[in-house]
């Protein structure tokens, strides 16, 4: 649930439903990442995250991941 609260604050105009299913469990998977500890950094987690959206969703979704993945990453970590 606090995933899901999380990505939601930092997409506008998007309810996590319409969101597709690989984008919105790539956003999960990756939030959950830069919400863990220190082992994965940021930037390897939200590489993946794009890297996996390219091959398996839209053609939009690397990009969309991307925006929503940048903006939550500095939601969670301002002075980065």
């Amino acid at each position: 649930a606090r995933i899901d609260r999380i990505i939601s604050e930092c997409t506008e105009h998007w309810d996590l439903e319409r969101m597709a299913v690989v984008d919105r469990n790539l956003l999960r998977l990756a939030v959950w990442e830069l919400l863990g500890p220190e082992e994965v950094p940021a930037r390897v987690a939200i590489n993946e995250a794009i890297e996996i959206a390219k091959k398996f969703g839209t053609h939009e979704s690397s990009r969309f991941v991307n925006g929503v993945l940048d903006r939550v990453h500095r939601e969670l970590s301002p002075a980065s």
